[in-house]
C-alpha cells in the first residue's frame, strides 16, 4: 500500500526535518566585542582542506559581524551549557551582551580573533575562504585552522524541532532516555 503525501508549510516541515545539531558561532564586532549567535545550520563540506559552512540571515547582527571579520568560532555547547545556549539563540548581539547575560565565557582563540566558549565540547576556528549569497542567508565556507576539545565533556546539545535542547553522548544516547 503507498501512503499519499500531503502538502505541509515552512514550520512544521522544519520540526519534521529535526534534529538538527544545534551549535554556537562566536564572532566579533567592528570594535573587537564578541558576539555568539545559536544557530542550526551548519555543516561539514570538505576534509581536506578542513571546511564547514554556516548560514547566517543576512539581517542578523552575526552577519554585520562576520562582514567585518571574515572568522568565526563554532562551538558544540556541552549539556552543562543549555540555558546559555538556548539564550544566545533567542537574543540579538545588537540588543544584549550575550556572554555577560548567557554566563558563557570567552576565552582566546588561538588563530583567529573572535573567542572560544569555555567549556565547550568541541570547538573549531574558522577562517572565511568563500561567501554565497542565497536568498535571505549568506553562506560562509570557513577552513578550519584549529580544532579543540574539552576534556571530560561527552555530552554536547542538539535542537529536536528548534522548540527544545537535549544532549546526546558520542554513542548517541540522550537525556530523554537514549
Amino acid at each position: 500500500m503507498t501512503e499519499k503525501f500531503e502538502e505541509t508549510f515552512w514550520a512544521e516541515a522544519i520540526k519534521l526535518a529535526s534534529p538538527h545539531f544545534y551549535v554556537l558561532v562566536t564572532s566579533v564586532d567592528k570594535n573587537g566585542r564578541p558576539n555568539v549567535m545559536g544557530l542550526s545550520w551548519w555543516m561539514f563540506t570538505s576534509v581536506n582542506p578542513p571546511l564547514a559552512a554556516i548560514a547566517v540571515g543576512q539581517a542578523r547582527y552575526s552577519h554585520q559581524c562576520l562582514e567585518g571579520c571574515k572568522e568565526f568560532v563554532l562551538c558544540f555547547p556541552s549539556e552543562a551549557q543549555k540555558d546559555g545556549a538556548w539564550f544566545c539563540g533567542t537574543k540579538s548581539g545588537r540588543n544584549y551582551d550575550k556572554f555577560k547575560e548567557s554566563g558563557l565565557k570567552a576565552v582566546p582563540a588561538t588563530k583567529v580573533s573572535p573567542p572560544l566558549i569555555e567549556g565547550a565540547m568541541l570547538a573549531f576556528e574558522c577562517k572565511v575562504v568563500q561567501e554565497l549569497d542565497v536568498g535571505d542567508h549568506t553562506i560562509y565556507v570557513g577552513e578550519i585552522v584549529a580544532m579543540h576539545k574539552t576534556p571530560g565533556v561527552e555530552r554536547h546539545l542538539y535542537t529536536i524541532a528548534y522548540s527544545s535542547l537535549l544532549s546526546i553522548d558520542h554513542e548517541g544516547n540522550t537525556d530523554i532516555g537514549g
